[in-house]
């Protein structure tokens, strides 16, 4: 495949690019989550970006973060001159704040920043129905998801609607449905969440199978003890991998043998919202470089 890089694009595929004839070892592609560093500068969390093993950064707005909220601020010149400083590409955005259906000011900024992804959740009604009834509103939800995926797709972006509890996506099943109802629709694709489904490698895997092409984004995120009330560090910590129970292995066996090459975030939500998982940006590098060093050191065993 023809090789796309960041610096021949001036920073604008965010990393997301394709593999290589030259890199024929399947590997996963990093994207840092800004709000994996609470309400820190913006500058200094494109700084830590590469150090983390990203190669770009995707930024969320309160209340998990302010990064969204300062490139509005500082603007959009003086945020890509950040990113060339620090050779970090940009991956696009998270905005459930906005929902899926108020996207058009997004992409655009989106688009003119060179991101690929912009991520939110399904709308619709999703309680005390029927299976039948759920699939009919998620085939429904896509549909009028289409022009708002059109757009997208003439800006050369992807809608990623997250699997998240309390929402239409939530299931295993209303994965599948979106999964099959969005095969055609380009524009729109998933962000899979292990966190917020069943913490069965099997399903996980069976789950990212089914996806295939439609999966936009990955989170290496999985329960643990849970993120909804405060704990103690060491017991909050393990959402993250090699640190909880999750079995990887077989989740990463899935992502390579669909050749996933879209981003990866190592992910966890700390308690309260808005603050570092770890009390200082060294910290919190340092955690995702251990995570990432786990997550690397399976597919290694995977490839040989």
């Amino acid at each position: 495949m023809k090789r796309r890089t960041l610096l021949q694009q001036a920073m604008t595929l965010g990393g997301l690019s394709l593999s290589s004839a030259a890199e024929p070892v399947w590997k996963l592609r990093y994207m840092l989550a800004s709000s994996m560093y609470g309400n820190l500068p913006l500058a200094e969390v494109v700084a830590q970006t590469r150090a983390g093993g990203a190669s770009s950064i995707e930024l969320w707005p309160r209340k998990h973060g302010t990064q969204r909220e300062e490139l509005d601020q500082i603007g959009e010149q003086a945020f890509v001159a950040m990113l060339k400083q620090h050779q970090v590409g940009f991956g696009g955005s998270t905005r459930y704040d906005l929902g899926p259906f108020q996207l058009t000011a997004e992409m655009d900024v989106v688009a003119r920043l060179g991101g690929k992804l912009i991520i939110t959740g399904g709308a619709g009604e999703y309680k005390g129905l029927s299976p039948a009834q759920l699939k009919s509103n998620v085939l429904s939800f896509v549909e009028k998801m289409r022009p708002h995926a059109a757009k997208a797709a003439e800006l050369g972006i992807v809608i990623g609607i997250e699997n998240h509890v309390n929402n239409l996506i939530d299931s295993p099943d209303s994965l599948r449905w979106l999964a099959d109802a969005s095969r055609k629709v380009a524009g729109l694709g998933i962000a899979l969440a292990p966190y917020h489904l069943p913490q069965d490698s099997a399903l996980l895997s069976d789950l990212i199978a089914h996806a295939a092409d439609k999966l936009a984004l990955f989170y290496a995120w999985e329960h643990g003890m849970g993120c909804m009330k405060p704990m103690p560090k060491e017991e909050e910590l393990q959402q993250m991998p090699g640190r909880g129970p999750l079995d990887w292995k077989p989740v990463l066996q899935a992502l390579r043998r669909i050749n996933f090459q879209g981003p990866t975030e190592i992910f966890m939500h700390p308690t309260p919202r808005g603050i570092p998982i770890l009390p200082t940006a060294a910290e919190t590098t340092a955690e995702i470089q251990r995570a990432r060093s786990f997550l690397d050191g399976l597919v290694a065993q995977l490839n040989s």
